[in-house]
């Protein structure tokens, strides 16, 4: 079920303030979270009360409309639609980005209009943000160095062994496994720390205490309980569980 897009209601007069809380209350969809009636207590309510859409009166006392747009910064600003009884300043509030202008005295259809407006514009926000936060995940994966080689401590030496030789690797309390083709090192560390540390394209987790590197899987297996068997290029064979499958079909780019 899908958030209602929440409204302030910004007026200086109570008996307009009125009269859109229950144009408001009527519409799906949308809910009102807060009345303010002047440009000072509007943007506290804004800023306290977080508003998808703002239906905000232009001539107020203090501060009026277009002052209060201007004192929001604009890469997190509400959806304005400014109503006035006013139309003389319909192209100011367009040219200040608000998403309509309701012209006072205005019906229900005209209300409802502008707030399906407002929603697709909140709706077009939230997506642009949502790939705006994806971009910023991607750039900072590939600023970010990945583990290029374990250091194990060994009998008093220290080796070196790189990624691309680990066939997979195991957990065992607060350490783990690194498994090669022709051998295997104990190092303290997690799985948890490692998925990490470790470059999301080349190993993937599928169990709790099992990660591969999907360069060394040969062939998957279906098992009759919804897990598969995962068998290593070498011959060892594991277990994807039901629980990391969803991630293991991403990274491998299709469903199983």
């Amino acid at each position: 079920m899908t958030d209602p897009v929440r409204v302030l209601l910004v007026d200086d007069e109570p008996i307009a303030r009125e009269g859109l809380r229950e144009l408001v209350g009527t519409a799906d969809g949308f809910v009102v979270c807060g009345e303010a009636g002047n440009g000072r207590d509007a943007l506290a309510s804004i800023q306290s009360e977080r508003p998808d859409v703002v239906l905000l009166d232009i001539q107020m006392p203090e501060l009026d409309g277009f002052g209060v747009l201007a004192e929001l910064p604009e890469d997190d600003r509400p959806v304005i639609v400014f109503v006035t009884a006013y139309e003389q300043y319909a192209v100011a509030a367009f040219e200040a980005s608000a998403t309509d202008y309701l012209l006072k005295p205005f019906d229900r259809d005209r209300l409802f209009q502008a707030l399906q407006r407002a929603s697709d514009r909140v709706r077009e926000k939230d997506e642009s943000r949502d790939g705006v936060q994806d971009l910023l995940q991607q750039l900072e994966r590939r600023g970010r160095k990945h583990l290029e080689r374990f250091v194990v401590k060994r009998q008093g030496r220290i080796v070196l062994v790189p990624v691309d030789e680990v066939d997979w690797i195991e957990a065992a309390g607060n350490y783990v496994y690194i498994h090669t083709a022709g051998s295997q090192h104990l190092l303290r560390d997690t799985l948890t720390h490692l998925q990490q540390e470790l470059d999301p394209e080349s190993f993937v987790r599928i169990h709790r205490s099992a990660m591969v590197r999907l360069g060394a899987i040969s062939e998957l297996e279906r098992l009759g309980s919804g897990d598969y068997l995962v068998r290593l290029v070498g011959g060892k064979e594991l277990t994807l569980s039901r629980s990391f499958r969803k991630g293991f079909e991403e990274r491998v780019g299709r469903p199983l």
